[in-house]
């Protein structure tokens, strides 16, 4: 059997949690609550350092910060979810790099802010967070994200979400040392409640395609692996070089700008098996991403199931970054009437996602539980993905 994941509490009875513990931990209250979500990706993985096109959603879990501001320089940061008490650190201190624990977040946002010009001259933090850890659902940003959020209202720093999401992606690429794309964080600052979010990560664009499987009689399950995954492991950063790579070869910017009905072509002119492989994967990626925006704006959500299953086959075969546990969560879905599934996420671990009709569900999660145990892994997570709000203020 699964497991399922508790729906998470009301935005307000979190608040107001979060906002008890800061005044007990600081001995005043907080100037604000705010809240940022996890992620899941729909379709479009390993584009985003591409240059390409991804189509994530949030998810009702959340990270949630009790902020106020300083002016002494200090910074002091705790969390519900992690032992250990307050951490303090200084604004004028924080080197990337310097920082190996959970605060390096939080910290790395605050440097990429003032890196960025922007004057922070410190801050009370208090965290919890419902988005579950290492499940390829993007805790760390949605824990970036409600930080910057926090310290651009406190300090009126006047950012867009766009510019939001770049500094956290800074923050995450030099000051955690993980070298990740655009499209979490952008997906927690920026999605809508009912869409997905169709990102070009070149320039920016964005578009909420809507996306509303209850109406429609369906369901979108994630199943988290409880294998954890992790950004700044080493084979994530070979794949990402591997892709700068063939570009170079390819003679592009990156890519992206393989037209699809050329990559035979392009293939051909890659001697490396290994990078060639990389390139077809991202090429007919991005190639996917766009049928799921047709699909979906025409009105046929089924549809996409094929091209979700489409997209695991790719990640399993030319990237290679799926795993035992992610195959299982696939095909014991699949053989048990899915309409499509794949891993989500950056791989090596982590969820995947499964569309099925809403009748099916239940037989589904039982037959991948069944599955599971066979193999003898851990039992599963599973819950509902529902498309919700991206990151806001809550009081």
């Amino acid at each position: 059997m699964t497991e399922s994941v508790e729906t998470p509490a009301d935005p307000a009875a979190a608040a107001e949690a979060v906002a008890r513990r800061f005044t007990e931990l600081y001995g005043a209250e907080p100037a604000g609550v705010w809240a940022a979500p996890g992620r899941v990706n729909l379709i479009g993985e390993h584009t985003d350092y591409n240059d390409g096109f991804v189509m994530p959603f949030a998810l009702p879990h959340v990270a949630v910060a009790a902020v106020s501001p300083r002016e002494d320089g200090v910074l002091r940061f705790s969390s519900a979810d992690v032992p250990g008490g307050v951490v303090e650190r200084r604004v004028e201190e924080l080197l990337p790099g310097s920082d190996k624990r959970w605060t390096a977040y939080p910290a790395g946002v605050v440097w990429a802010l003032t890196e960025g010009g922007h004057d922070v001259t410190g801050a009370d933090v208090h965290l919890a967070s419902t988005v579950p850890s290492g499940a390829g659902l993007s805790s760390s940003a949605a824990l970036e994200v409600v930080v910057a959020l926090a310290l651009d209202d406190l300090f009126g720093l006047g950012l867009d979400r766009a510019l939001l999401a770049r500094l956290c992606q800074r923050a995450e690429n030099e000051y955690v040392g993980a070298p990740t794309g655009i499209m979490d964080q952008t997906a927690s600052a920026s999605c809508e409640a009912g869409h997905a979010l169709f990102l070009d990560t070149r320039d920016g664009t964005r578009r909420q395609i809507p996306f509303d499987l209850a109406a429609e009689g369906m369901r979108l399950l994630v199943v988290d692996t409880r294998v954890k995954h992790s950004h700044s492991g080493g084979e994530y950063g070979k794949r990402r070089a591997g892709c700068e790579r063939g570009a170079e070869l390819l003679g592009v910017r990156a890519l992206r700008d393989i037209p699809y009905p050329e990559l035979d072509e392009a293939l051909a002119r890659i001697d490396d098996e290994e990078i060639r492989r990389l390139v077809r994967h991202v090429v007919t990626e991005d190639e996917r991403v766009e049928r799921v925006v047709r699909l979906l704006s025409a009105g046929d959500t089924r549809g996409i199931g094929p091209v979700l299953t489409e997209g695991h086959a790719s990640l399993r075969d030319d990237f290679r970054v799926s795993s035992p546990e992610l195959d299982t969560v696939v095909d014991a879905a699949l053989a048990a009437g899915a309409l499509g599934a794949r891993m989500t996420g950056g791989g090596f671990g982590g969820s995947a996602i499964v569309l099925v009709d809403d009748d099916r569900a239940a037989a589904v999660a039982d037959a991948v539980g069944s599955a599971f145990a066979a193999a003898g892994y851990e039992a599963p997570r599973t819950f509902p993905a529902v498309p919700s709000q991206g990151a806001r203020r809550l009081r």
